[in-house]
């Protein structure tokens, strides 16, 4: 597995998730919420930044699917999360590895706002503007990345890539 481009290197990501939660805690200051994670994609960084939260929450899963075995989005997300009870009448965060077009964050959203959480924010790994197709900014984020297709710590291309402890840029398909 040889990526072409190492972008942030492990001990940089280490780094910034321990900023991050201190972030999320100074947000929340104390409260209980929920922290939602978008599988498959965010799982690593979730994991790494849950141990560094001090604030209370509760542990939640979801999933969207839009990229399939390509680097450009298939189709509008799908998403499938957790039951009624769990997020109404909750803050809920959502951590994803990346805030690209922004379409999988505003459709987890409008679906938990319909299932009527308290409020819902969004924190991500990555952050690429160039690509957003919504004015949406992120509430917390670890880097911004080019418009490049990026993989490592958690983020694939057709299932290959997540266990590299760095985030590089995919290679170019050999010709």
């Amino acid at each position: 597995m040889t990526t072409s481009r190492i972008l942030l290197q492990a001990r940089q990501i280490e780094a910034r998730v321990a900023q991050v939660a201190k972030e999320i805690d100074k947000h929340y200051d104390g409260e209980e919420f929920i922290l939602l994670v978008v599988l498959k994609g965010a799982m690593v960084f979730a994991s790494d930044l849950m141990r560094q939260i001090r604030s209370p929450f509760q542990l939640e899963f979801a999933q969207s699917r839009t990229y399939g075995n390509s680097t450009s989005p298939e189709r509008a997300p799908e998403v499938i999360g957790p039951d009624l009870e769990k997020i109404s009448d909750k803050h809920v965060l959502v951590v994803d590895d990346i805030l690209d077009t922004g379409a999988t964050f505003l459709a987890l959203k409008d679906w938990l706002l319909e299932r009527e959480a308290l409020s819902v924010r969004g924190c991500f790994l990555l952050d690429k503007p160039h690509r957003r197709d919504a004015a949406i900014k992120p509430d917390f984020f670890g880097f911004q990345v080019p418009d490049v297709f990026v993989v490592g710590y958690g983020l694939d291309h057709a299932e290959k890539y997540r266990n590299l402890p760095h985030v590089a840029q995919l290679p170019e398909p050999a010709e």
